[in-house]
């Protein structure tokens, strides 16, 4: 049963594609037909008629003018001046006129006694013109009426010029600058043009007439061969199922909806897309289809006409058999193959199976659709101004380019497609700028709320193109932030200096005091002696205390006078070295060096340089567990030297590496050891004002120092006084 209905499906296709072809040659057969009637239809001979409708606007401008000329309002050589050259001026030349009075009286005298009659007679056969109009104006200067003959004119011909010069008179008084000249009052104003004058201004109006071209959808070749076999597709279309052995209404593609042939063809005609078939063969006829037309090009022209019109008479055979299926489905078509009952049966929640189906697969391409619109409508809200926006504008441009394109298919149509595109534009700029109100007004909360000092309220959320802005006021954000911090944390050491300056000072300031008391009082020589040991330590402990504070004191306030010579830091390092060996022994310490072999001249401050060095290891010597070692390395690099000393702490590191290096901070938070709490302050300070870096870090108990020196270049003065020395 199968293979019976597949056959008999094959020699349905088989007989429809044959029919199809059939109708696609006699279309084609009519192309010589086309361009023979094109070619040698008669369009060269010119009627009285459109050679009398081309002067109408002269005459009904000449009305103004040659009333003008009676009633002298207006100088002539100021109506020249004013209102320019008239074509009035020329086609006078072909006829006789006047200006006449209720009573019939000539006002210009610019005609014969004879001709005035002839012109204003109500015979129109003892007149003898082939032409003759006469405009009469009321005594209130408007046209009450237009009287069109003559013995060229045939009544028909009369009535449908009487109505072109009427209207043309009305929109004529209406011309600012005619209407203001003078209005013609209580006249008539009479034309006449005999056969002779008719004929040589016909001569004339030819030199210039363009006759209208007859194309292709003009010929009866075209448009009754086209409707014709259109209506015997239609009726095969209707007709075939009824053999069984040539039923293809079956077929899948013309199971479609009801809905998709009609809105089709609705499109095709709106968007006058069936003139496509009429441009093609008018190429066709002319052999300007292709290029370089030759036996090959015709071929492939007629290939391409066989094509179009197979798919024309095709698509109006699918439409038929697809609308076909309502007569023998009767009202089940409507139930199952319409897309409006599909989707109320949905929405009514009493879908079927496939109702459901064709829903989720249109859903399916509403989603993409609305996928790719809400990744446009996105790209636009986050439009980074900072770079460059040719592409997106030129994506802009291109999109409104297709739309402006697809509106201009529907023609006639195109003033409703516009306005629904106008509406849609509406509503689209309407939610694009509200969106960009509101996230505007996110860009506001978040300025106003770091304003007022909410620091640590986080500034978070999408506000498309103001993203770069929001980062900006983040960056703000948190550099307030760690300027509060810093602000914060200068506070506190500011009170920790009160405090920490108010106990160095009183210790050995108290011992001072003590000791004198003591001397004061003491005979024996012996303990005199030692009491004046004691005081010359703890003066020189103040002492040093005091030029410590002084010293970071001009560091932190920039005065420090730097003396920049040239320095060999090698062996600079190892001169502080040796001077505080006493020092490193007496921690029980062992120091291991790995510095440069050569000479390593750099332009320093060989005294600040030689402080940090000796603050660094003299720091080493007070807290480095006892019976270690202590590495110091120094790396030349391409553009500065890095200065490498680790210990292993006595202590357990338990402070900021961040605040170590500030004034009157130690490791030792007991101050159980002697030193001003300055002596990593002052170094870091002379490493920066020499432009270098100090870094302190921490592992376990392993304590790092690092110091960055850059590699300043040594003024030409000074290599040349080297030079010369």
């Amino acid at each position: 049963m199968d293979t019976k209905s597949k056959n008999s499906r094959k020699t349905g296709i088989i007989v429809v594609v044959i029919f199809l072809s059939i109708c696609s040659m006699i279309m084609m057969s009519q192309y010589g037909n086309m361009s023979y009637y094109i070619d040698n239809v008669e369009t060269t001979d010119v009627s009285y008629e459109s050679a009398l409708l081309s002067m109408q606007q002269d005459l009904a401008e000449g009305n103004y003018l040659l009333y003008n000329r009676y009633s002298n309002e207006t100088e002539q050589s100021e109506v020249l001046n004013e209102y320019g050259q008239r074509n009035f001026d020329l086609t006078s030349r072909y006829l006789d006129y006047g200006v006449f009075d209720s009573d019939g009286e000539q006002l210009l005298d610019n005609v014969g006694e004879t001709t005035a009659q002839l012109l204003m007679t109500d015979d129109e056969e003892s007149a003898g013109y082939e032409f003759r109009v006469r405009y009469t104006f009321s005594s209130i200067g408007e046209l009450a009426s237009i009287q069109v003959d003559g013995t060229a004119l045939d009544p028909e011909e009369e009535y449908s010029l009487e109505s072109s010069y009427l209207a043309t008179a009305q929109e004529v008084a209406t011309y600012e600058d005619i209407s203001t000249i003078a209005t013609p009052t209580d006249v008539t104003v009479a034309y006449g043009m005999n056969a002779e004058n008719l004929s040589a201004f016909c001569e004339e109006y030819m030199e210039w007439y363009e006759p209208p071209t007859v194309g292709v959808q003009g010929t009866t070749y075209y448009t009754d061969t086209l409707e014709s076999l259109s209506l015997v597709v239609i009726i095969v279309a209707l007709l075939l199922p009824v053999r069984r052995r040539l039923d293809i209404s079956e077929m899948k593609m013309f199971s479609v909806p009801f809905e998709v042939p009609v809105l089709l063809w609705l499109f095709i005609f709106a968007a006058e897309l069936d003139f496509i078939p009429v441009q093609i063969v008018e190429a066709t006829i002319s052999g300007t289809i292709l290029p370089g037309m030759g036996h090959g090009m015709e071929i492939l022209a007629t290939a391409l006409n066989f094509v179009m019109w197979f798919f024309i008479f095709g698509l109006i055979f699918w439409s038929v058999t697809s609308l076909r299926a309502m007569i023998r489905m009767k009202g089940e078509y409507w139930r199952e193959r319409t897309l409006t009952m599909k989707l109320i049966r949905h929405y009514r929640g009493k879908g079927t199976e496939s109702d459901e189906a064709m829903v989720k697969k249109a859903g399916g391409i509403i989603k993409r659709v609305k996928a790719f619109l809400a990744k446009q409508y996105d790209a636009l809200q986050h439009i980074d101004f900072r770079e460059k926006t040719n592409r997106t504008i030129l994506k802009i441009v291109i999109i409104n380019y297709i739309i402006l394109a697809i509106v201009c298919f529907f023609w006639y149509y195109g003033t409703l497609a516009l306005i629904i595109y106008s509406v849609l534009l509406f509503f689209f700029l309407r939610k694009y700028v509200k969106d960009l109100q509101e996230k505007y007004k996110l860009l506001l909360k978040s300025t106003n709320q770091l304003a007022e000092g909410h620091l640590d309220v986080p500034i978070e959320g999408d506000i498309g193109v103001f993203n770069p802005i929001q980062e900006e006021l983040k960056k703000i954000q948190k550099g307030f932030k760690k300027a509060v911090d810093e602000e914060v944390k200068n506070e506190r050491m500011k009170t920790e200096l009160v405090t920490n300056v108010s106990h160095d000072l009183r210790t050995p300031l108290t011992a001072i005091i003590t000791y004198t008391d003591l001397l004061k009082n003491e005979k024996d020589e012996e303990k005199r002696k030692e009491y004046i040991d004691v005081l010359e330590r703890k003066s020189l402990r103040l002492k040093v205390l005091i030029e410590d504070l002084f010293e970071i004191s001009k560091a932190a306030s920039k005065s420090v006078t730097m003396h920049f010579m040239k320095v060999d830091i090698v062996d600079l390092l190892k001169q502080v070295g040796l001077e505080n060996d006493s020092k490193i022994k007496g921690a029980n310490l062992e120091i291991r060096w790995k510095l440069p072999e050569h000479k390593l001249v750099m332009w320093l401050d060989s005294q600040k340089t030689y402080r940090i060095f000796e603050n660094l290891i003299v720091n080493i010597t007070k807290y480095a567990m006892p019976h270690t070692r202590v590495y110091i390395e120094m790396t030349e690099q391409e553009n500065d030297v890095h200065i490498s000393m680790k210990n292993v702490s006595a202590t357990e590191l338990n402070f900021d590496t961040e605040e170590i290096t500030d004034r009157f901070v130690r490791g030792d938070t007991s101050r159980n050891t002697e030193g001003s709490g300055l002596g990593l302050a002052i170094a870091k300070s002379f490493v920066e004002l020499q432009h270098g870096t100090l870094k302190i870090s921490t592992e376990a108990d392993l304590f790092k120092a690092d110091i960055t020196l850059p590699k300043l270049e040594i003024p030409p003065e000074e290599e040349q006084k080297e030079q010369a020395e």
